[in-house]
Order: C-alpha cells, then structure tokens, then sequence
C-alpha cells in the first residue's frame, strides 16, 4: 500500500489507533478493486468508513441485560405488553450487507416491568454486531427472557435483506419473517392474540 496517499487521509485527526487500522484496510480494499484513494471523492472515505462500521458495530461493547435491569420495576400486572414496529437496521454476516426491517416485541410481566425505551434500545444492542435474522430474533427474546423472567416473550422480526435484494437472486421484494416464543406465548390462544395485534394473521 502507497502510505504517501494514505497520509491524505489525515490519520492524526482519527479518534483512535482502532480507527486508523481499520481505515488502512478500507484504504487497501479501494486500492484492490482498482480505485485511486487519493482523488478528491475517496481522499476521506476510509476513516468514514472505519467510523461507520465501528458506529454500526457498536452493540458489541454494550450489555443488553444491564440496559433492561437500569430500569425494571415492581408492578404487579399479568396482561400483554407489547411494544411494536421497532426499527432495526443491521449487517448480514455472510456479505457485510445491511438488513432492515421491524421488530414486534410482547411480553407478560410476573411481578417486574420494564420502561418500555428499553426494548427498542435491547434491539439496537443485537443488531448492532454482524448478525443473522433468525439469531437476531433469538438473542432478544433470551434476553428478555433471562432478566425479566416473564411468564411469556414473543418476538417477531420482518426484515428486507441487501445481500438478497443488491446481488444474489436480487428479488427486490422479499421480506423475512421470524419468530420466537417462549411461556405463555406457546399456547395458541396468547399467540394468536398477539399475532392479531401485530396485524399477522395465523394460518
């Protein structure tokens, strides 16, 4: 690698050593598909870039159990809480796409709440790390499921995938539902109940 072009990107004004090692490989990566890091457009690009995917991999130094238990409460209520369409955006491990959709979160208190903030913010932790939906749907509902101890959690994800819809068989419509139930959300009537709230019909 040329380091008289990377020196245009000014590494002494990167934030960490982190930073500028990743940026250097962002550097290397323009330069092997046959780019010129050193014009105008690129000059910048890889600490952008390395900012960017430290920013959208954040959720592995964040603790999802800690954020929940910041705020639980005792409150002595056995009815359904959900909390739907939740935004999420993550990146595909297999290609470093991104994919994006909405989160559908439900659960039964047994004796503890949550401020309802918290499970959008559970979400983000989880999608926050190269992630694959069916493990993303996995790991909130665990997670919520372990601290909380709920008589029930239901999580649904509905998400449009990159790496399906940019190259691959590029099918620009394709949405992927999961889904993952524990307790009560096991017995039909509790997820159908659901289900009808989130507006999915059971078939």
């Amino acid at each position: 690698m040329d380091s008289s072009v990377f020196t245009e990107v000014n590494p002494n004004d990167m934030s960490s050593k982190l930073t500028r090692d990743i940026a250097a490989h962002y550097q290397q990566i323009i330069e092997s598909i046959g780019e010129d890091p050193g014009r105008d457009g690129l000059q910048k690009t890889p600490e952008r870039a390395a900012k960017a995917i430290q920013f959208l991999t954040k959720g592995y130094d964040q603790d999802p159990a800690a954020i929940l238990r910041s705020a639980m409460f005792d409150q002595e209520y056995n009815e359904m809480v959900l909390v739907k369409d939740i935004e999420l955006y993550s990146l595909c491990e297999h290609h470093m796409l991104p994919f994006l959709g909405k989160a559908h979160i439900a659960y039964i208190p047994n004796g503890k709440i949550v401020g309802l903030s918290k499970l959008p913010r559970v979400v983000d932790v989880f999608a926050r790390r190269l992630q694959v939906q069916e493990r993303l749907t996995i790991d909130i509902l665990n997670c919520i499921q372990d601290t909380l101890e709920p008589l029930g959690v239901a999580v649904v994800i509905e998400a449009m995938h990159m790496c399906m819809m940019m190259r691959g068989v590029q099918k620009q419509n394709s949405v992927t539902t999961t889904s993952a139930f524990t307790g009560e959300f096991q017995k039909q009537p509790t997820r159908t109940e659901f289900m009808n709230l989130i507006g999915k019909k059971l078939h």
